[in-house]
């Protein structure tokens, strides 16, 4: 029986699409309580930067280029994380973009994008993480996924429907790898204020944020603590789980 704390001192955690917004705030979180923090971004030049962020507060960061759709560049990413740091016991899915637009209007190549990135990214990335922890006996893996996934929004067939899929996926790699006691759970995020958010029309936002009971938009570092609580020993029976991050809304 694990110790119950959210200390991930001697562990090694790789987040996705972390060199800005929720992947950084979920890097500095991980990172503050003892992990190791592979950056994996496409933005190789921009996860350089926030790895000298974290080094700055006393975190082990170690940057990576990576598009998570390339199969050999998320394996480059395990391979990287077991180089430096020996192991690999946390990897966060949380890289993800977004092309929007009607349905009459989206093309075929920015739905295909989108899913791309989202969905084969998040299963590559549990394949790759995966055959590690198996190995090992134990890890946690964190699918970012989203409340439009639950509920779709207007404009983002693409969107909604790769955030869907990514909590079957998340159910059914939790069967899958259970019994390698390696955990599989996922975070579907609300309104959050991050630069994609900021850039909406202020009615649309402020419409957004009124439905919501707790009468507010979330922070990317709210996001982070429910990454933490699965990451850590917290959440150590739980797996096929999915927590909403959203005040409510949608609840």
């Amino acid at each position: 029986m694990p110790e119950l704390t959210t200390s991930l001192s001697d562990r090694t955690a790789v987040i996705t699409g972390s060199a800005q917004g929720i992947g950084l705030e979920i890097a500095r979180l991980l990172g503050s309580h003892g992990a190791r923090v592979v950056l994996a971004d496409m933005n190789g030049q921009k996860a350089e930067e926030t790895a000298t962020l974290l080094r700055a507060d006393g975190i082990q960061a170690v940057p990576i280029e990576c598009d998570v759709t390339d199969e050999s560049a998320v394996d480059a990413v395990v391979d990287k994380a077991q180089r430096e740091f020996d192991t690999l016991d946390i990897w966060v899915n949380n890289a993800g973009i977004t092309r929007d637009a009607s349905l009459r209007k989206m093309t075929l190549e920015d739905f295909r994008l989108v899913v791309d990135v989202h969905l084969t990214g998040t299963w590559l990335g549990v394949r790759a993480a995966s055959a590690v922890m198996r190995e090992r006996k134990a890890g946690s893996i964190v699918n970012i996924s989203s409340i439009s996934g639950k509920v779709g929004n207007l404009g983002q067939t693409n969107y909604s429907a790769a955030k869907a899929g990514i909590v079957g996926l998340t159910k059914a790699a939790a069967k899958e790898l259970a019994r390698s006691n390696v955990r599989v759970n996922a975070v579907q995020p609300g309104l959050i204020l991050t630069d994609m958010t900021r850039a909406m029309p202020p009615e649309v936002f402020e419409r957004m944020e009124a439905s919501i009971p707790l009468e507010r938009a979330g922070t990317p570092t709210e996001v982070a603590g429910a990454v933490l609580f699965l990451a850590s020993d917290l959440s150590s029976y739980m797996t096929g789980g999915v927590i909403e991050v959203a005040g409510g809304r949608m609840m």
